[in-house]
């Protein structure tokens, strides 16, 4: 038999802890990550020096307020917060009116021109205010021959490549998923793994940081309206000529608006409307959305991924070991038989009791299932007893959505 179009192994390993996730996990993962990375630009967006490194919200609230009576530069502040106002004003219209999305995709520029011409006439940055300052110009000459395949080093250097691999694959592919379920779209492991690692191994042929998907970048691309991945050779293009030719005229941009650009963008991703509606509709799921998001905020983007694995693959747990079983009842003057709990119109055949089994019974759940049905016949028994009904003389059993047994 052909195996032409079925998945091979390596193409299900690659993609498994994208299937791991489920989109309330997702949801809140996305805004964990969110809330993490405009908690990252406090720092040049009230003018602090002395910031942390670390990602959780303690830490950085804890060097935010430490810094709050010396640390603070209220001229950064001023300009942080008056195009913060700017960028999300020219974002709201953009969404009241879908004729003027341009006004919120140019609005980022005109920011940071508009930012810098003033900081460099005022030289604001004298009175404390941090810029950009120089840029090294040019684009990074080939260092391939200073790669070095022996010595010392090399054991300690591939040990370090596979964790950072492993690390920027995982958090590019979740990165990337997130975002393609707010576009309904899908993402291939496959390609996204070549990528990687092709951009990495010419990068390092040039001393490059190691290349992973970014949240921030990826949030300002998808408020400019991006649609493809066009966008990225363009954004690259730009990029090496501002390298090549511009990059004095950025030497007065305050960090500040910089900051404001990502903050206004990553705010979007903060999708309480979808989670107020998980809360409605499933309560395991909003524990998901929940675990993923705390994970994020208290932890690192890692340690929230990883709960938002392990509450996912949870829930798939429970769910095998205990499914759902559901009490059938006849429709009214039809020949349907619905759960009587959805359907409360639905009435019981008297003497008769109707269980519907909805998924595939295994030696893990079989014992679950078993009770289940003894506790409904044993309570059915009782009401009958008090309201002197017939008893249940037949059991049915609807396997139809069992489509498997162990």
């Amino acid at each position: 038999m052909s195996t032409a179009g079925w998945p091979s192994p390596q193409h299900s390993s690659r993609g498994s802890l994208r299937r791991c996730l489920d989109s309330s996990a997702i949801v809140g993962f996305m805004a964990g990550a969110a809330v993490t990375i405009a908690l990252q630009q406090l720092k040049g967006f009230l003018g602090i020096k002395k910031f942390t490194k670390k990602s959780d919200i303690i830490s950085v609230m804890e060097s935010v307020w430490g810094n709050v009576h010396h640390g603070w530069n209220y001229q950064t502040i001023l300009i942080g917060a008056s195009f913060l106002a700017f960028l999300l004003t020219t974002k709201y219209i953009a969404k009241k009116n879908k004729k003027l999305f341009w006004v919120s995709a140019i609005a980022p520029l005109i920011s940071v021109v508009i930012s810098t011409f003033c900081v460099y006439i005022t030289r604001a940055d004298k009175q404390g205010v941090a810029i950009v300052k120089d840029i090294k110009q040019g684009i990074n000459p080939p260092s391939f021959h200073l790669i070095y395949w022996s010595g010392p080093y090399l054991a300690k250097g591939f040990r370090i490549g596979v964790v950072a691999g492993m690390v920027a694959l995982t958090e590019a592919i979740a990165i990337g998923r997130t975002f393609a379920a707010m576009k309904d779209y899908q993402i291939d492991g496959n390609k996204e793994m070549v990528a990687l690692g092709t951009m990495n191994i010419v990068g390092s042929m040039t001393s490059c940081y190691v290349a992973t998907g970014s949240f921030s970048r990826s949030a300002v691309n998808y408020v400019a309206g991006c649609k493809t991945a066009v966008s990225n050779v363009v954004m690259a293009i730009v990029v090496m000529l501002t390298l090549l030719l511009i990059t004095p005229l950025f030497k007065y941009t305050p960090n500040a608006i910089l900051a404001s650009i990502i903050i206004n963008a990553v705010v979007s991703l903060v999708d309480y409307e979808t989670a107020y509606l998980i809360w409605k509709v499933d309560k395991m799921d909003f524990v998901a959305l929940l675990g993923a998001f705390f994970g994020v905020v208290f932890a690192s983007v890692e340690y929230g991924l990883l709960i938002a694995v392990a509450i996912s693959l949870g829930k798939i747990l429970l769910q095998v070991t205990r499914p759902r079983t559901a009490l059938l009842g006849n429709l009214p003057r039809t020949t349907i038989y619905r759960n009587v709990e959805q359907y409360p119109e639905a009435a019981k055949v008297p003497g008769v009791m109707i269980v519907r089994v909805d998924s595939a019974i295994y030696f893990t759940n079989s014992n679950y299932v078993k009770e289940r049905i003894l506790r409904w016949l044993r309570d059915e028994e009782d009401q009958q007893q008090e309201q002197k009904l017939s008893k249940t003389e037949f059991l049915i059993v609807e396997l139809s959505p069992v489509t498997d047994i162990d």
